[in-house]
């Protein structure tokens, strides 16, 4: 087979989460398989290091920056066979400008793994949704296919009169997390891992995750948050970590149970459970909310337990505390669906898949 020759047109670089897991991870892996991908990042590290510093007129300047060189890259297409955009080419910027691949690096394919087109589509701003509401729909309809990390990203697709579209879930490399030996100790550790931007989902279940863990002296730790969040628990302080790339793995391996705690609203159900699949990759049992992927990735009983409401956040959550065997065997279950299904190996022989099948459209 021909080898094939991808530009890809990422948001970010290493930094950026979605960048690095739906792209970034698999390209040695879509080297073996007979794909070579030159990577075009939008934003460098510096705009969302300015950005998370909240130097917000230097983040835009870079990020004006970023798109005048985006242009000239899209307009230097040379001798790729196919183009693989993380989303859009030029965010918040009209249609026309991403129709400038359709001139000059067709085919390509795009792929999504939360529900951007709500940025614009249900934006405050009436402009916003006037010039932008249906543009990710025209993306996805002009795409040789779209690559959906989810039901619901899926659904759009169809919807916007996408040509093929697969679903390829956010997975991790199974190598990198140790599976947890759950000891019978006396302060199990509820865990949470995310961001400043994730944060009032966890804060929306603040008051449970106090009552249970000072109802049987657990302990709680979050990775990610403000350092400021353990302010706003009360009878409860709960472990601040800071993220890292290099250290996620084995602070999650401190943990005995996982949490995903979301809304249930349109921005969320695009969402596409990577914090479960993270703790499932280190045989810990989780209590995740009724919503989007979660759905899909939890199996209730078996490898965790679906919470809807207060009472059922508090019961699951106490069933685990209280039965180390049953953390176990739940949290082995988790970890046999990562190996089976939710893992980088995996899924880069579908992604190469696509890749190569699109590249001959």
């Amino acid at each position: 087979m021909k080898r094939l020759s991808v530009l890809l047109f990422s948001r970010y670089s290493r930094l950026g989460p979605s960048t690095r897991l739906r792209s970034l991870q698999y390209l040695p892996l879509l080297r073996e398989r007979g794909i070579d991908v030159e990577v075009h990042a939008l934003f460098p590290d510096a705009y969302l290091e300015n950005l998370y510093g909240n130097h917000t007129a230097a983040a835009r300047c870079i990020a004006w920056q970023s798109c005048a060189r985006r242009v000239v890259q899209t307009l230097r297409r040379g001798t790729h066979d196919l183009a693989w955009i993380e989303g859009e080419l030029f965010p918040y910027l009209p249609y026309w400008m991403e129709s400038l691949l359709a001139r000059s690096a067709r085919p390509y394919v795009v792929d999504y793994d939360d529900a951007l087109f709500h940025k614009y589509d249900l934006s405050s701003r009436p402009l916003v949704r006037r010039l932008l509401g249906r543009k990710i729909d025209r993306v996805m309809r002009g795409a040789a296919c779209v690559i959906a990390g989810n039901r619901y990203l899926a659904a759009r697709a169809e919807r916007a009169g996408a040509a093929r579209i697969e679903i390829i879930p956010t997975v991790v490399d199974e190598r990198r997390y140790a599976v947890v030996d759950h000891a019978d100790t006396e302060a199990p550790v509820i865990g949470w891992i995310g961001s400043p931007a994730t944060e009032e989902y966890l804060l929306d279940n603040r008051e449970v995750l106090e009552q249970v863990c000072a109802r049987h002296d657990a302990r709680l730790l979050l990775v990610g948050p403000r350092t400021e969040v353990a302010g706003e628990f009360g009878s409860v302080v709960p472990e601040v970590a800071r993220w890292s790339e290099d250290s996620e793995a084995a602070t999650i391996a401190r943990m005995d149970i996982g949490i995903m705690p979301l809304r249930d609203g349109p921005w969320e159900r695009g969402k596409c459970g990577y914090k479960i699949i993270q703790y499932m990759a280190c045989g810990l049992p989780v209590v995740a909310s009724t919503v989007g992927a979660n759905l899909d990735i939890v199996r209730h009983g078996e490898n965790g337990f679906l919470a809807d409401g207060t009472a059922a956040w508090r019961d699951d959550l106490e069933q685990l505390i209280r039965n180390r065997a049953l953390r176990t065997r739940m949290g082995l279950a988790g970890r046999a669906r990562v190996m089976h299904e939710y893992n980088v190996g995996v899924q880069a022989s579908r992604l190469a898949d696509v890749l190569h099948g699109a590249g001959r459209h």
